[in-house]
């Protein structure tokens, strides 16, 4: 049995980028991060904290806009709009889930698509699902880049993707198809869900519950 050091992986991953970002610099570039946070959610702004120390250990620039959870959609598209005409931003994120007075589905839209870093803007999901060149959410190509630093093969494998999100399960599902895996995507609907896990040579769970998969599900 082989575990996979995902903390090993990403310092490697974290090395490269900062080597490509110095790269930039030296050309008098610097790649530069927007993260907007809006409320007060606890775990969101662990996420943001995270990421913006990574950012910043990567050489490359972080700009985040903490906002009162008071603010509101066109306040919020506002700042969106400001950010995609500011040329020395590179990359939007805006932190999930938000507010439930905003809707998300019209700020992840409002992005322009070449600064969508999380890949959730319509335009990058269908270059995604149609096999061309784009942003892609950050789960799933961490977990294609893990498969890939350890040698799995993929091409040939039956695949199954447990969850169905657009944040997780429905990309994970079609990086692995672009990599030529057969794919099975199952949920909570899915019926005999042991079964078909038992039939996967490489099974992601997309689902958030810790111990999910068990031993009787993997063959």
């Amino acid at each position: 049995m082989q575990i996979i050091d995902g903390k090993e992986i990403s310092n490697r991953v974290k090395e490269r980028v900062k080597a490509e970002a110095l790269a930039l610099k030296s050309n008098g570039i610097t790649p530069t991060l927007a993260v907007i946070l809006v409320g007060e959610d606890k775990a969101s702004q662990t996420y943001v904290a995270s990421k913006e120390k990574s950012t910043i250990a990567c050489e490359m620039g972080s700009v985040a806009h903490k906002l009162p959870e008071s603010t509101t959609q066109d306040e919020l598209l506002a700042l969106i709009e400001l950010l995609n005409a500011d040329d020395s931003i590179d990359g939007i994120l805006v932190q999930l889930p938000l507010p439930k007075h905003i809707d998300s589905n019209k700020i992840l839209e409002a992005i322009d698509p070449s600064k969508d870093v999380d890949g959730f803007h319509p335009i990058n999901v269908g270059k995604l699902n149609s096999g061309l060149d784009g942003f892609v959410p950050c789960t799933p190509l961490g977990i294609m880049e893990l498969l890939k630093e350890y040698n799995i093969e993929v091409s040939g494998k039956n695949a199954v993707v447990v969850g169905r999100s657009n944040i997780v399960g429905k990309p994970m599902a079609a990086l692995l198809l672009n990599a030529g895996a057969t794919v099975t995507i199952a949920h909570s609907k899915t019926k005999d869900l042991a079964k078909v896990c038992q039939n996967a040579e490489i099974i992601v769970v997309a689902v958030g519950k810790p111990n999910f998969l068990t031993a009787d599900m993997v063959s």
